[in-house]
This record gives structure tokens, sequence and C-alpha cells, in this order.
């Protein structure tokens, strides 16, 4: 039997069948036909950042930590093919060796992108789609134990709008096909105000930068306004608040942030408009009732709307709001109270991070509900790639 697995922050533990770490493709396939023979469950260990049981599972936990290759890059189109055990802070790093960058990357680096992308984890920019929309092809283990592989172009955008955010829910990724950009710089701008001065430039902030958020701190009230652009672009100058640091450099190195502090968090994806109205019911309900006991800070960002059929930002420009809580104290009581106002804002919640919704309460928020459980039926009839929390609490089937 395996050891006891626990994910980033130890919110999660449990202790799998079988733990698999394959060397390469053909190893993966010899372990998983043999779970199929044996009519074992597989999922499929990213980083461990996520704080939702989606890897939870009594059978095979599959880690792809060796699958960190980088290939068929196409610099005129500015794309290339990586392996799913890449980290976002790995893969960047080595695709800026070919001149190419992602588009975006979330608040830290640790994460898996094959993790990233399939639960439609994101950065900020209201111009820009969350990190799913890169996927544009893959090579993949199907239910029946074979390897297919599977492009836009070949398989359709349905196809796709599916595979995008599906959780590993259709089959096993070992490698994907990734739609970049070339290389660029970014310059990283962190100012401190007040949250009032933040609510009011809000609008201004979002359209003029490339990537705007900001963290609020519920004790002082204070935010950090956090504004990267490329060089010389965007706001230089706010006359309401205090520039506390300046970086430059490729936008893998600036993007995200290291973080020593780990922590549990709830993040609910509202529309765009509905933003300012849930941030300041929060910011009441927080300083009414947690400030005592919370003092980590609420993150506030943007995405672009999308198509992909399970995306938190399917059909609408997105605000996410996010609740965090250091590792070690209390959390649920402090979640459980703010969940309903994300609701009542008809939010969507991450599906890598802490949320209490059931089916039935999800499946209504998303118009291409059915349309994706019923492809994902085709892929796999037999729910080889499902848990009890995906195949009960998630898609009620």
């Amino acid at each position: 039997m395996a050891k006891t697995w626990s994910n980033w922050s130890g919110s999660l533990k449990f202790t799998p069948g079988k733990l698999m770490e394959p060397q390469n493709e053909d190893d993966l396939l010899s372990n998983v036909r043999l779970a199929l023979e044996n009519k074992k469950k597989i999922r499929v260990l990213g980083a461990g950042h996520s704080s939702s049981p989606l890897v939870v599972t009594k059978d095979v936990l599959l880690s792809l930590k060796h699958f960190t290759d980088v290939g068929n890059v196409n610099k005129e189109d500015s794309t290339a093919w990586i392996g799913t055990g890449l980290t976002v802070k790995e893969g960047g790093s080595k695709l800026l060796e070919h001149d190419l960058s992602f588009h975006n990357t979330g608040d830290v680096d640790i994460q898996c992108v094959s993790g990233a992308i399939s639960t439609g984890t994101h950065g900020t920019g209201i111009k820009l789609k969350n990190l799913s929309s890169m996927l544009t092809g893959c090579r993949m283990i199907c239910a029946d134990g074979n390897v297919r592989e599977f492009t836009e172009e070949k398989d359709g955008k349905d196809f796709f709008d599916a595979l995008r955010v599906s959780m590993g829910s259709f089959g096993i990724m070992t490698s994907m096909k990734l739609r970049l950009l070339p290389a660029f710089k970014l310059e990283r701008k962190e100012w401190c105000t007040h949250a009032d001065n933040c609510m009011e430039h809000l609008d201004e902030l979002i359209e003029q930068n490339r990537n705007f958020d900001f963290y609020w701190y519920p004790r002082n009230d204070l935010v950090k306004l956090r504004i990267l652009n490329e060089p010389g672009r965007g706001s230089q100058e706010l006359d309401y608040a205090r520039l506390d640091e300046e970086k430059t450099g490729w936008a893998i190195d600036v993007l995200p942030k290291e973080r020593d502090l780990k922590f549990d968090e709830m993040e609910y994806a509202l529309p765009l408009h509905a933003g300012p109205e849930c941030f300041m019911m929060i910011r009441n309900k927080m300083k009414a009732k947690f400030r005592q006991n919370v003092a980590w800070r609420v993150l506030y960002r943007t995405i672009q709307a999308d198509d992909f059929y399970l995306s938190p930002c399917h059909g609408r420009d997105t605000v996410t709001i996010s609740l965090h809580q250091n590792v070690g104290l209390p959390f649920m009581e402090f979640f459980r109270e703010i969940e309903p106002v994300f609701r009542d804002f008809d939010g969507r919640p991450h599906w890598g991070k802490k949320h209490t919704l059931q089916s039935g309460e999800i499946s209504s928020l998303y118009p291409r509900w059915n349309d994706f459980l019923e492809l994902r039926k085709e892929m796999d009839p037999e729910e080889v790639f499902l848990n009890d929390h995906l195949k009960q609490q998630i898609f009620n089937i």
C-alpha cells in the first residue's frame, strides 16, 4: 500500500491503494493497462497545490513528474509540445530557452501546467484568457488503454472546448501542444493605498494595464495594487498610492511570486460588473465578524471570457475573488460564511479550491453542462478516470 499523500497546504490527506511514478510513456501504458485489467480507478496527481479532493482515490494515484520534455517547438506559430509533469516555473523557464512564453501565469508558479489547464486556473488581465486557452493538442492514454493524439485542427473546437477544463476526467495526458507567445518582458510595480482609493480608481486600473490585481488586508483596510505592463506602457504614476516595489524581467520571472507561507483558499468567479459590489459586501462582513481571526488578504483579479464548457469564465468577462487563511488556522467557518455572498452574485467556484456546492447547484451555472457530460461519457464509459468527489458531488452520475 502507498504512503499517505498530502496536498501543499496539508488540509487534504489520504492513502491511495497504489502510487505510480512511471519513467516514460511505455512504462505508464503498461501500468495503466494493468490497472484497467484489475478494474481500478485512476487519478492523476499534479503538484498538489489544489485543495479540493480532485485526486483522492483508494485505487491508483498517478504521478507524471518524470514527463518534463519540451519538443516540437515551432517559433513561426509560437507553439510547442511540453510534458504534463512540468510545473509552471519549469515549463516557463524551458520555453524561454526557445524564446517562447506563456501568455500569463497565476499568482504562484508551483502548479503543474497540466493541472492549471484542467482546472481553469488563471492569472489576471481583462484581455487575457485563463491558462486552459493555451491547450491546442495532446497525447492521451484513453479509457481503452490506447494512446491517441488529439489536435484542435483534427478533432474540432467543440471537443477541445470540453477537454480544456475537464479535471482529468477524459484520460491521462502525457504531453500537451500549447499556443504560446514570443518571449516578452514585463515591468512589475506594486503600490500601497487605502481600499477606498482602490475602488474609486478600479475601472481605470483594470482597463489601462495588461495585468492588474489587488490584495486587500482586512486588519488595516489597505490594499496592495499589483500592476504589470510591457516596459513603458500602462499606469506609470499613481498619485493616490505609494510605490513599494519595482521589478523588470522576462514574464515567467516577474508574473508569479515565490510564497513561503502556505494557506487554504476559496475562490469564486463572478460576472465582471458584479465584482465591486460583491467585494464591498465581503469587506463589510469580514470587518464586522472575522477581522480578529483572519489576517490573510483577499485577492481580486480579472479574466477575459471564453467558451470552454466548464470554465468558470464561460460566456462572461470575469472577476475572481479569493479568500485565504494561514495553514493550521481554522478556515471553514469563515469560508462558509462568505460563500453565500458569492452565490448571490452568480458565482462559480474554482474547481481546485475549497467550496461546498453540490452537482445540482453547480450544473445550473454552466450552459454546456449536459454537453460536457455526454462527451465525457463517450471518452470514459466505464468511469475509469473518476473518483467519488467527481462522480457524486460534481457530476452526480
